[in-house]
């Protein structure tokens, strides 16, 4: 397996800092502004202190401005990637071609990245990007790994970003303006209410019901955890786990899991963890492969829930307890979830389980439990990540060589002649092995001169002094390293024509479409909605499909809980559905 880059979200720089602790080759996290996650922005000051954090394992920083902007924001986003330019963040990922022609005048150093939320889904939109000069391109989620293969294949030298862990949005990324018509809140703005996870009916375009009150448009949870191999292999440089949102424990415990099946790291150190990893115990609503290997069962109808981990079955029930099948231990205060209602343990006696309020079970009921309360315990625990370091003394100088082969040196102070030359040695190796909470471990010690008698702090102080030097001297070398963004240019679009779906938001964005060979321009549903009938989400997931109606001619229309009428359009030839805006 090649070296890949295991990227993890981070809302905060507490997040962060575990996120490297537990594996992450890189992580990404909000800017002040203009995230597509609005709820978790993040100071320039904590950025620049998680790139000092980072840098120090090779590990890499991203940072989120993947909205669209209004002209009055563009100039404010120029500073503000100026400043992260400054800081020394690795790459911005961006959704506002906007802000990319603004960028691709200022010739900065700063990588770009174009945001999932740039629609990445056609073969032309990525080479398109690519042949801009950006530095990588995220893909759709929608994707097969025959896809990436092709998109690759088309793009040898570009970088290639890929989800494989999370929460899924039944939108094609960038294309959802469900949010924005039903409540005025943009998802191209970072401000999605998350319509997709309420309760719709199905009905005929004549009114029959045929589902009613399901969670139509609510998708399982992505785990590509056992397609690791293969989306390697289709040309995927960067694994992406979805999570913005997410809190510290969700972060650690997954991380930790897709650090552990990945054989050669993108960064640097390796992580001593106090928890088995398992993504089934950190919140999911049941997982799916999506479409990497065709289409699937994606769609969970039942709860926006939780659902957690299977631990068994019920088989006896009586008034106030329930007896369970499982080879899981229970602990008061673990949650339980079982046909979408939720309940916490009061009492576990042997397999008989005591409820915190009444449930109505039977035999047979699947149980899951998506709070393990000791598993949490453990999940708060520290994580530590360290370099490894052989150490050596010749000729009166101590080198230290980590993983990396950076290697520094500093030499020891005369002293007088030790009267147990064998006694210093095993003061010297016994103290630079504790190296403790550094960012180091000793893999090996190894001395071939004698050594002057020094006492323990003073050897302690030449470990301090020597570690200190290494790590500067990581960094100088990781700096060096750094290749900046190569320049940018304008090349044609693959269309002549742009519609509302290109979420053009300024005259910049338009500029830019210009530059590039477009003749007619529809500026962003969230700037003027379309006097026609459009499309408020485009979806790989299908009504039709789940219902198992895909040969049905019929019409179909999703209801909300107001009453509201979303007439649902079917391209069975591209295997797509639509959600349209009411007449």
């Amino acid at each position: 397996m090649p070296k890949v880059e295991l990227l993890s979200p981070a809302k905060d720089k507490e997040t962060a800092f575990a996120a490297i602790d537990c594996g992450a080759d890189a992580i990404y996290i909000g800017a002040p502004a203009f995230g597509a996650r609005k709820a978790v922005p993040n100071s320039i000051e904590d950025i620049a202190d998680v790139v000092k954090y980072a840098h120090k394992f090779w590990a890499k920083v991203y940072v989120t401005l993947n909205t669209i902007l209004t002209d009055n924001e563009l100039t404010t986003a120029v500073e503000l990637v100026k400043e992260l330019d400054s800081i020394g963040v690795d790459a911005i990922i961006i959704q506002d071609l906007g802000l990319l022609n603004k960028l691709i005048d200022l010739k900065l150093g700063i990588h770009v990245h174009m945001s999932t939320q740039c629609d990445n889904y056609l073969p032309e939109k990525v080479k398109f990007f690519n042949d801009i000069g950006v530095s990588r391109v995220i893909l759709a989620r929608e994707l097969s790994i025959e896809q990436i293969k092709n998109i690759h294949k088309l793009n040898p030298n570009l970088e290639l970003e890929s989800f494989v862990h999370g929460a899924l949005c039944v939108s094609m990324s960038g294309q959802c303006y469900l949010s924005q018509y039903i409540g005025g809140r943009s998802a191209n703005r970072g401000e999605c209410a998350q319509p997709c996870r309420k309760l719709y009916s199905v009905i005929t375009e004549d009114g029959k019901v045929l589902k009613k009150d399901i969670r139509a448009l609510c998708l399982k949870d992505f785990n590509a955890s056992e397609q690791l191999d293969k989306i390697i292999n289709a040309g995927i440089i960067s694994l992406k786990i979805e999570g913005r949102l997410k809190d510290i424990e969700y972060v650690k415990n997954i991380t930790s899991y897709y650090a552990q099946k990945l054989e050669k790291k993108a960064s640097s150190g390796k992580s001593k963890y106090p928890f088995e990893a398992n993504p089934e115990k950190s919140f999911n609503r049941g997982f799916t492969e999506y479409f990497l290997n065709g289409r699937c069962d994606c769609f969970n109808f039942e709860s926006a829930k939780s659902k957690g981990e299977f631990i068994g079955t019920v088989v006896d029930v009586k008034e106030k307890c329930f007896k369970i099948s499982t080879d899981k231990k229970l602990h008061p205060q673990d949650g339980i979830y079982c046909k979408n209602s939720g309940f916490l343990v009061n009492k576990v006696d042997g397999n008989w389980v005591y409820p915190n309020k009444p449930v109505y079970l039977k035999k047979g009921d699947k149980i899951y439990r998506n709070q393990d309360i000791e598993f949490d315990k453990l999940l708060k625990l520290p994580v530590k990540r360290q370099i490894g370091v052989f150490i050596e003394i010749k000729n009166s100088v101590i080198s230290v060589t980590d993983e990396d082969n950076v290697k520094v040196s500093i030499e020891i102070p005369h002293g007088e002649k030790a009267n147990n030359p064998e006694k210093i040695k095993d003061n010297f190796r016994n103290q630079l092995s504790k190296t403790g909470e550094s960012d180091f471990y000793v893999e090996d010690i190894k001395i071939d001169s004698e050594l002057p008698f020094l006492p323990i702090s003073e050897i302690n102080r030449l470990r301090r002094d020597l570690l200190e030097k290494l790590t500067e001297e990581r960094l100088k070398i990781y700096n060096r390293n750094k290749h900046p963004q190569t320049p940018m240019n304008y090349v044609q679009y693959y269309s002549d024509n742009v519609d509302y779906r290109s979420n053009i938001h300024n005259s910049s964005a338009e500029d830019f479409y210009r530059k590039c060979g477009v003749k007619e321009i529809e500026y962003s549903f969230e700037s003027k909605q379309p006097n026609r009938q459009v499309e408020l989400m485009r979806c790989k997931h299908c009504i039709k499909y789940a219902l198992n109606m895909c040969k049905s001619p019929q019409k179909l229309v999703l209801q909300d809980e107001y009453g509201k009428k979303f007439p649902l359009r079917f391209n069975c030839k591209n295997c797509e559905m639509s959600v349209l805006r009411p007449q």
